[in-house]
């Protein structure tokens, strides 16, 4: 349960905060796109063909495009009108975009949000332990982790890749399968070795924080005292030293989430996700037509962008509101 005192702090903050409500606007919007994205979507973001009457890519509503085209055995130039029937326009098979943008914040925040927890996991309880009792078992497990973090993530990342391959586990979309949304897609296709990738790649962080708040508690008044009454150690970390070291905990994976998402994307447009419906990989199709259909790569971009900045947003309002040590926006901006 969470206590009074901190729905206190974060509500606090929140009120004089205007980035965390920005934060919270941002990360909530691209949530709910992601979930109902076969409802909002327009067109099943695998379908081909949405093009104009000579092969055309159509432009987002309201701009045009001027293509050179062969016509009666002359180059003629040929305009391209955005429609109202696909609002971000199409990529150069025809697919929609606006619907594909909705289809890969589903796989960005799924990605992000679940390899951070299994990123949790496994950091959380190895810096606990290291942390708590410390000498040579603190000295084994912070070396396998330096050892980790020797390497930089995207490689580190590229080579779990190359080693594991690319695993996607498919998913009923309960939407679809209800008939909320006929001619969608009935399956997600999750990137399940991506996850586990990443999650390999950023445990890391949690066990050093978790390890250095261990070891800050492990001498505590009420620790001893716990120890003193008989509690075993796997009593005192779950009840006294684990509940006490959350609050950077919940800070670090708010703030992995966006680094998670970015490593996805990275992944994707490298051609490891095992999914076309992601971000990361609308960008790297739209590489080779940056030039004339710049839209197939910016609105992604976009999309990744801005669910970094909400993300962060949100890690910075947690941190304020949760650690009354540290100086952030919100408590600048009371002055």
């Amino acid at each position: 349960m969470i206590s009074n005192r901190i729905k206190s702090n974060l509500t606090k903050e929140l009120r004089r905060s205007l980035l965390a409500k920005l934060g919270i606007v941002i990360f909530v919007s691209i949530l709910l796109m992601g979930l109902f994205a076969p409802v909002l979507a327009t067109h099943n973001p695998h379908e081909q063909g949405h093009s104009d009457d000579v092969g055309a890519s159509y432009p987002p509503l309201g701009l045009t495009d001027e293509i050179t085209i062969a016509q009666d055995g002359e180059r003629v130039t040929h305009t391209v009108e955005g429609t109202s029937e696909h609002i971000l326009g199409t990529n150069n098979v025809g697919q929609d975009i606006y619907s594909r943008f909705l289809y890969g914040a589903r796989t960005s925040l799924l990605v992000g949000l679940s390899g951070t927890l299994l990123a949790t996991a496994i950091g959380v309880p190895v810096g606990l332990v290291a942390g708590y009792f410390g000498g040579r078992v603190d000295d084994g497990l912070m070396r396998m982790a330096d050892v980790m973090l020797a390497f930089p993530s995207l490689v580190l990342a590229l080579a779990l890749m190359g080693a594991f391959g690319r695993g996607t586990i498919g998913i009923p979309d309960l939407i679809v399968v209800a008939g909320f949304a006929d001619g969608m897609p009935e399956t997600i296709t999750f990137p399940g070795m991506v996850t586990v990738v990443v999650a390999l790649v950023t445990w890391v962080w949690f066990a050093r924080v978790a390890r250095g708040e261990a070891m800050a508690i492990r001498n505590e008044e009420y620790v001893k005292a716990a120890r003193s009454l008989g509690a075993n150690h796997a009593t005192i970390m779950r009840k006294h030293v684990l509940p006490n070291s959350l609050t950077p905990i919940i800070v670090l994976a708010t703030i992995q989430v966006a680094a998670i998402i970015l490593l996805e994307s990275s992944l994707s447009y490298l051609g490891f996700s095992g999914t076309t419906l992601s971000w990361g990989y609308e960008i790297q199709r739209g590489h080779d037509v940056m030039r004339n259909q710049w839209w197939v790569a910016t609105i992604p971009g976009i999309g990744i962008v801005l669910s970094v900045i909400g993300v962060n947003l949100l890690g910075d309002w947690l941190r304020d509101a949760l650690d009354p040590n540290i100086e952030g926006e919100g408590a600048g901006g009371a002055g």
